[in-house]
């Protein structure tokens, strides 16, 4: 399995993406800096069948019970606004944010609470983990205290347990408030074909835009019994994460990432990880062979 050495791009690498919802946007770019795409779709947002902590957040903001709430996502924001209109009007809800402080983790948060005119007293700064969230909440406790207060999370799929704890230690008094969740796509047949692939040594580079994604690959992998032979072949594959949450994720699983991107867009990504892709992934390769050597 020969390594091509182009002046700059993928030049023919054969390169996974495991996107769902911009799965064609990513398999363009790919084949624009000269990767052979394989797409391999894991993962599908599904509202929760029942909102009630939701609808619940809802009402005991409107009465007043929160001192502090905490948006993690766009999305999330935007879903958990069209779930308050079942419980109240969209201008109750938008009113009664407006009467505490809100905190936003992030860029896109900024942006769907700007939408509803929101204004955020924090933002937090790149790259946006909760590490960054509690060290901007610690840099403000004179104006934005937790000791005592009531302060309410809008999470975005699997609970963050390390942003909880901290909060918690801090002396909130926190409430979830999950908005939507990710489940596998209905079609696994992609995911599992790009899972051979791996197994085979067929994949050059990887790409990693969500820690959901890290998730639900080892997930399916266990189920075909593949998840070891998976994992030993990360070793000769480039990995590319989008940022640190990712990269965190795929630490988690004994999966380092080799690669994150000035800015963690996904045209960045792709991009930046093309121009070295070939001297990186002969390194890591040259790295691999001899430690089974040694």
């Amino acid at each position: 399995m020969g390594i091509r050495t182009p002046p700059n791009g993928f030049a023919g690498l054969r390169v996974l993406s495991l996107e769902s919802r911009r799965a064609a946007e990513m398999s363009k770019l790919i084949a624009t800096y000269g990767g052979d795409a394989v797409v391999a779709p894991s993962m599908r947002e599904v509202p929760l069948e029942s909102n009630t902590e939701a609808q619940t957040f809802t009402r005991a903001l409107v009465a007043g019970c929160f001192d502090l709430v905490i948006f993690l996502t766009g999305i999330g924001t935007r879903a958990l606004t069209r779930v308050a209109e079942t419980v109240c009007t969209r201008e109750g809800f938008i009113a009664a944010l407006q009467r505490v402080p809100v905190v936003a983790r992030g860029p896109k948060p900024v942006a769907a609470l700007k939408e509803l005119g929101v204004p955020v007293t924090l933002a937090v700064p790149e790259p946006n983990t909760w590490r960054e969230l509690l060290a901007a909440l610690d840099a403000q406790l004179d104006t934005l205290p937790l000791n005592g207060r009531r302060v309410a999370v809008q999470e975005y799929g699997a609970s963050n347990g390390e942003l909880l704890a901290g909060l918690s230690e801090r002396g909130a008094r926190v409430t979830r408030v999950p908005v939507y969740e990710w489940a596998l796509p209905e079609d696994t047949a992609p995911l599992r074909a790009a899972i051979h692939a791996i197994a085979r040594g067929e994949i050059d580079v990887a790409l990693f835009t969500t820690s959901v994604q890290v998730v639900h690959l080892l997930k399916i992998a266990a189920e075909m019994n593949l998840e070891e032979a998976v994992l030993k072949a990360f070793a000769r594959i480039l990995v590319g994460s989008i940022g640190p949450v990712t990269s965190e994720e795929l630490r988690v699983h004994g999966i380092p990432a080799d690669f994150e991107p000035t800015h963690p867009k996904m045209g960045f990504l792709v991009n930046e990880i093309a121009q070295r892709s070939a001297e990186s992934l002969r390194q890591k390769r040259a790295s691999a062979s001899t430690k089974v050597v040694s």
